[in-house]
């Protein structure tokens, strides 16, 4: 794989010889390390904010909801309309 852009990462030493003990212990180097965690949490993080967590009760009618049959209001309908007269 071919590094296509850059990080510049400044920390103070104390830091850093903690990161790099951590790279030794997994066998991996440095770079490698820091790349793979701050991938991982990156992907928490849009995980988190892209996930929508539903209580039980919301759930359910949320569950009920899917269940009835489909009736567009009349903004849908005006919007479906205006729609099939631009295609046209």
């Amino acid at each position: 794989m071919t590094a296509a852009a850059r990080l510049d990462l400044r920390l103070n030493p104390t830091d850093k010889d903690r990161i790099a003990r951590a790279a030794d212990l997994r066998g991996v180097p440095l770079s490698a390390f820091v790349r793979d965690a701050v991938l991982r949490e990156a992907e928490n993080v849009m995980a988190a904010e892209f996930a929508v967590t539903l209580s039980p009760a919301e759930s359910r009618r949320f569950l009920a909801a899917l269940d009835k049959p489909f009736k567009p209001n009349a903004k849908l309908k005006k919007a479906m309309a205006d729609a099939a007269r631009l295609i046209r």
